[in-house]
C-alpha cells in the first residue's frame, strides 16, 4: 500500500510544551522538588483528565480540596499555562511543510484540552497546513485508546495501511499500530526523516 496520509501528534513533536518552564523557577531551580510536585500533586494523570474533556475550573478546585496547602501552585498550572507553551519545534515544522508540498494528506491527532487548544490555534500558523485536527478534549477520547484512532480514520475516510502516525510517546504509537496504522516514535527530526523514507515517504 502506498502511504498517502501522515498523522502528527502536536506536543513534543511540533509544539514545545513543558510545565517546567513555569515551575522550575517557582521551586528555585530545585528539580527534585518540582518532580515530586508533578508526581504527586499536578500529575500527568490529572492533566490527562482535562485532555479528555474535564473542565479546568472543576479539576482545579477538586485538586485544591485534596491538597489545600498547594493551592497557589495548583492554580498556577492552568493560570500560567500559556507560559508553558514555548513555541513551535521548527525542524519538524519544516518536515511538515515538505510533506505538504509533496501533496500528502496531513492530519493532527493530539491529547489536548478543549479549553486551552484555542491558544495554540491562535499562536501557531503551521496548524493551517493540516486538513483536519482531532483534539481529544473536544471529543472526550484519549490516546492511546483504540476509539480515538478509529474516530480519526473514520472522520477523514482514511485507510490505516496508507497512514503513518508520529508521536513522541511510545504508548500512543503502539495504540496506532494496533489499529493497523504505521507508527513512528518521534525522537529527532533527522531520525524522523530517515524513518519516513524507510516506509516509502518521498521527502
Amino acid at each position: 500500500m502506498k502511504i498517502d496520509t501522515i498523522i502528527f501528534d502536536l506536543g513534543g513533536v511540533l509544539v514545545d510544551w513543558n510545565p517546567e518552564y513555569v515551575f522550575l523557577k517557582e521551586f528555585n531551580g530545585d528539580r527534585i522538588k518540582m518532580e515530586w510536585f508533578f508526581n504527586n500533586i499536578c500529575t500527568t494523570e490529572w492533566n490527562e483528565e482535562q485532555d479528555k474533556g474535564k473542565l479546568i475550573k472543576i479539576a482545579t478546585e477538586e485538586r485544591i480540596q485534596l491538597f489545600p496547602e498547594y493551592e497557589k501552585l495548583i492554580r498556577m498550572f492552568y493560570g500560567r499555562w500559556k507560559e508553558m507553551l514555548r513555541g513551535e519545534i521548527s525542524e519538524t515544522v519544516e518536515i511538515l511543510k515538505k510533506l505538504k508540498s509533496q501533496n500528502y494528506r496531513l492530519i493532527a491527532l493530539t491529547n489536548w484540552g478543549a479549553e486551552t487548544f484555542p491558544v495554540a490555534l491562535e499562536r501557531f500558523e503551521f496548524l493551517k497546513l493540516f486538513e483536519g485536527i482531532v483534539v481529544s478534549g473536544e471529543i472526550k477520547m484519549l490516546k492511546p485508546g483504540k476509539e480515538i484512532y478509529e474516530y480519526t480514520l473514520s472522520k477523514y475516510n482514511l485507510y490505516p495501511a496508507n497512514c503513518i502516525f508520529i508521536d513522541d510517546r511510545l504508548s500512543n504509537v503502539e495504540g496506532a499500530i494496533k489499529c493497523g496504522i504505521h507508527g513512528i516514535q518521534f525522537e529527532s527530526s533527522e531520525k524522523l526523516i530517515t524513518e519516513l523514507k524507510n516506509i516509502g515517504v518521498e521527502i
